[in-house]
């Protein structure tokens, strides 16, 4: 069964941009129509859902603050380093910067993956220091906090 597509109007009409923005993002590359791009004059794009996913990303960004270029920068890195869909990811937006939560790491994606920080979930901190405990001082194992998870 072929995927519903959805013209160029009705996908600017469900992300909440302009037609003129989204015929100049597909010409200028940033997201191309995935079922049908256009073939010349009086021919239609047809964009996926997975596209319209993509397009509401670009739009989150660019109402964050983000500019155009760097949200270009920002889409080449998820699209070469993430293994699943773009809009699966998990972003934190702050002024100028975008940053990918992949795992334990924080990834600065408009530097193209430089400034890497990795987080310390302080529940696997106390889960360790908990095993340490159990090993160490088994009767201590019984008077350990249950741990909460998240």
């Amino acid at each position: 069964m072929a995927e519903q597509g959805f013209s160029g109007t009705k996908a600017a009409q469900v992300v909440g941009i302009t037609y003129r923005q989204l015929d100049y993002w597909a010409r200028t590359g940033l997201v191309r129509p995935s079922l049908t791009d256009a073939a010349g004059s009086g021919s239609r794009r047809q964009y996926s859902y997975r596209d319209l996913l993509e397009l509401r990303v670009i739009k989150n960004l660019l109402d964050a603050g983000i500019k155009l270029e760097s949200v270009r920068v920002v889409f080449d890195y998820l699209r070469t380093q993430l293994n699943e869909d773009v809009a699966s990811a998990h972003l934190v937006i702050d002024g100028s910067t975008v940053v990918l939560c992949d795992g334990d790491a924080l990834i600065d994606v408009v530097r193209r993956g430089q400034g890497v920080l990795n987080v310390l979930p302080l529940a696997r901190v106390k889960h360790d220091i908990d095993a340490q405990l159990v090993m160490l001082l088994p009767i201590v194992a019984d008077e350990l906090p249950a741990v909460v998870s998240a």
